[in-house]
Order: structure tokens, then sequence, then C-alpha cells
């Protein structure tokens, strides 16, 4: 291979990669015109070089010739270069007789637009993976609960949803207001499911779960290098990831005052800068939140944004806790009761007394709470009706030692006092007609009571 012959240069200019031959030292001795144009680098600076001093001098981030030349076998590297480009350089030894390496041959191909390309495949991948969590995450017995006439048919939800669906046609923004557990997410993915942005992603952030750096990184995303840790290729937030469908910031009232300032011109311009970056970027987003705070108060003491919460509460939507909506809790405990007996295929039935401490229970960690207990009583009832005894202790121990304020009422007192002992009677003597003769009445008095209670119930 005559490297000077005039033939040879014209074949490797006529190729489309880029071509760089060394000697078995190590210095540079031809480079094509397509190598020049890939990388911006001239011929004159490069011949008779030796490519240690050039990845010394930074002039080339690695080379692959160099790691020919010490393992004696054929390699690849990719090679990064100032302007931003991306090469796969490909070197090759050439023998002599002997053995010893003559030249090193590197092909030398941009990969830039092929792994901008790859990049934009993954993160695809990432968003139909967010898709298709969310849809599993938002799945079960909550959809079901949407889809029945469990919900609307009540009073106080009733309303709620009512006024969800809309707000559900425009998309002006709503702010959830209510304790934790009672269905806040509920709601605002009922908003999404009922409006023109259901075919797009509906994602959530829990502003209150994650440190104030990784809250921001989850939201407006990050470029590449912006911060320690940070993805080599950056990392699209969840503004970008829910453009054109809906994002739900569950807690909003934990978020810090310098996110607040952020969250704000979202809102007002639909644009933002992800961390660390230049780029500003335009979104469509509809931005739904919640949050469990006296965000008024937390106004007038200074600790979040009043022209933020202005913007946040156009349509306020209190959802009230489940202790104020008695008349729920029995349907609610059926159909969650129905919906775990079908996935762990259970048939379980509430005994009379587990009805009535649950119906008297206060629920302080509302439907949430609600959903738990029952699917623990269903995987962990031995018997085929879950009983009193199979309850958690808290479930129980209202009616031990009331608390103050709590119904004294003496009817309702006798009442619970009745189908206690009915219900231990039965328990321990198995039918009626003996539990009655225990109790010293008749069988059909305790006939008629548990019909009575049934029916109340």
């Amino acid at each position: 291979m005559d490297l000077k012959d005039p033939s040879f240069g014209e074949l490797l200019d006529a190729l489309h990669d880029g071509v760089y031959i060394t000697d078995g030292d190590g210095r540079t001795l031809k480079v094509n015109r397509a190598y020049e144009r890939l990388t911006g680098l001239r011929s004159e600076d490069l011949v008779g070089r030796a490519m240690q001093d050039l990845v010394r001098e930074g002039v080339i981030s690695q080379s692959a010739s160099l790691r020919v030349l010490k393992e004696g076998k054929a390699f690849s590297v990719m090679q990064g270069l100032g302007n931003g480009k991306q090469l796969l350089v490909s070197a090759s030894p050439i023998f002599t007789d002997d053995r010893r390496i003559r030249y090193v041959i590197s092909a030398v191909r941009d990969m830039t637009e092929l792994l901008r390309m790859k990049h934009e495949r993954d993160e695809l991948q990432q968003l139909k993976q967010l898709r298709t969590s969310t849809a599993r995450l938002h799945a079960g017995p909550r959809d079901d609960l949407l889809h029945s006439p469990l919900v609307a048919s009540q009073a106080l939800s009733g309303a709620v949803f009512a006024l969800a669906r809309q707000v559900a046609a425009s998309d002006v923004k709503v702010l959830l207001q209510g304790e934790t557990g009672v269905g806040k997410t509920l709601v605002a993915q009922f908003i999404h499911n009922a409006s023109g942005r259901a075919p797009e992603p509906f994602l959530s952030l829990n502003c209150g779960a994650l440190p104030e750096h990784l809250v921001e990184a989850e939201l407006f995303g990050y470029a590449p290098g912006a911060f320690t840790g940070a993805a080599a290729k950056g990392k699209r937030g969840l503004l970008e990831l829910a453009h054109g469908g809906t994002l739900f910031l569950d807690e909003v009232g934990d978020l810090p005052l310098a996110l607040q300032v952020k969250l704000l011109k979202v809102l007002e311009e639909n644009r933002f800068i992800p961390v660390g970056g230049l780029e500003l970027k335009e979104v469509d987003v509809r931005v739904i939140t919640a949050t469990h705070r006296d965000l008024r108060r937390m106004v007038a003491e200074g600790s979040f944004r009043a022209d933020l919460f202005y913007r946040l509460n156009v349509v306020p939507i209190a959802i009230p806790p489940l202790r104020e909506r008695r008349e729920e809790i029995r349907p609610l405990l059926d159909h969650y009761l129905n919906h775990f007996n079908r996935r762990h295929r259970r048939a379980l039935d509430w005994s009379l007394e587990a009805l009535d401490l649950l119906l008297g229970y206060a629920w302080p960690g509302n439907i949430r709470e609600l959903i738990n207990v029952v699917e623990r009583l269903v995987v962990t009832c031995r018997g085929e009706r879950i009983e009193s005894l199979d309850l958690p202790e808290e479930c129980r121990a209202h009616l031990e030692s009331p608390a103050d304020g709590a119904d004294l009422d003496l009817r309702r007192i006798v009442e619970r006092a009745e189908r206690a002992a009915i219900r231990q009677a039965l328990q321990r003597h198995r039918t009626t007609r003996l539990a009655a003769k225990a109790l010293g009445v008749s069988q059909a008095t305790v006939v008629q009571k548990m019909k009575r209670w049934e029916r109340s119930d």
C-alpha cells in the first residue's frame, strides 16, 4: 500500500466515511476529506503528528488507534467533538509478515443523527411506559367506582363529581382541597377522563414527597450534566411529557417558593427552561393542583405566593372527609369488598357486628384507609364471613372508649349492646334457637331483631 500514490488519495477522498491512518508508532500518515469534513480538523495540522500528543492536547478525546497498538487487535470507540458531534471510530491493524503492526486504519462515521434518533425513540418509549404505568396506577377499584352509579347517587360526592364534570369541558384551573386520602387524585383523574385531553397522558407529582432539587428536576427536566448524578443525555420533565394532556400536582402547598415562581411562569406563558438548560420549551398542558393545607393562611404568612394562589384557585373544589359522608360508608365498603373478593378469589360477606363497627368508625385516613382495611380483611380473614374480631384494633376501639362528643343517644347505645350480645351468642351457639335460649328470649325475637338490623343497614 503506497500512501503517496495520488490514485490512492483520490480513492480515500471518494469515500463518504472518514479515514485516519497511522503507522505502527501511532504517527499520523494520512486523513481523507470526509474526516476533515466530519471533525473540522485539517489534514496539514494532523499529518506527521503523534496520536499520543493529539490526545494529550485535547485535539482528539480518545484514540482507537492507540488501543489497537496496545492490544494488537481491532477496537471501536465513540469519540466526542467540541462541536457536539459523536463519531464512531473503528480501528483495525495491518500487520507485517512478522506480525508487527505496520499501519492502523480507522474508519470514522458520524453517529450524531443516529444517536439523536435513538434518543428520541428512547424518550418515546419512556413516554409510552409512563402512559402505561399511569393507566395501571389509576386502574382498579377506583375506575370501577367512577363508572358506577355509586358516587353520583350520593349527595356530597355526587355534587363534587357533577362540578368536576362541568369544569372538565374547559382548561380552567382547578384546585382540589381536602384531607389526605379523600380522593383528590381520583377527582383529578375524573376531570382528565371527562375532558378532550383524555387520549393524552395524565401524569402526577407529589410536591411534598421529594427534596426541592428533585421536584424541580422531575417537573422541568434537566439538560445534560446539569448537576452531579444527572443522566448524561439529560431528562425530559413531566411538564414536557404531559404535553397535550394533564399534569396533576398533589400537595402543591409543599412546593418551595423558588419553584412556585417557575410554576407561575409556566401557567402564564406555557413555556419553561429545563434545569441547567438554555433552550426555552413550549408546552400545552392542563395543570390541576391539590392540597390539604390552608393556602389562604399560607399566603397571609408569606409561605405561598399570592399571585400563584389566585392563578390556581380559579375553580376550587372542596372534597369533604369520609366522616362527613357517613351515608357513603356502607356502599363503599360493599363496593370494595366485591372488588377485592374478585381480585383475591374470595366470597366473603360482612357479619352484622363487623359492619356495625365499621359504620361507626371515624375513618381518619378517609377512602384510602377504607380501601386498605377492606383489602387487608379479604386477605387475612380465615372464615367465610368477616367478623368483628377480624377487624383492626383501631376499628373496634371507638366503641370501647367513645370520644368526647360521640353519639350518646340511649336508643343507639341499647341497640349496639343488643347487637353485640346476640352476635356473641350466635358465634358461641351457632343457631338462633340456642342463642335465644342462652339470652333468655324467644327465637322469634332474635330473628326479628336481626332482620330489622339488616333492613336498616
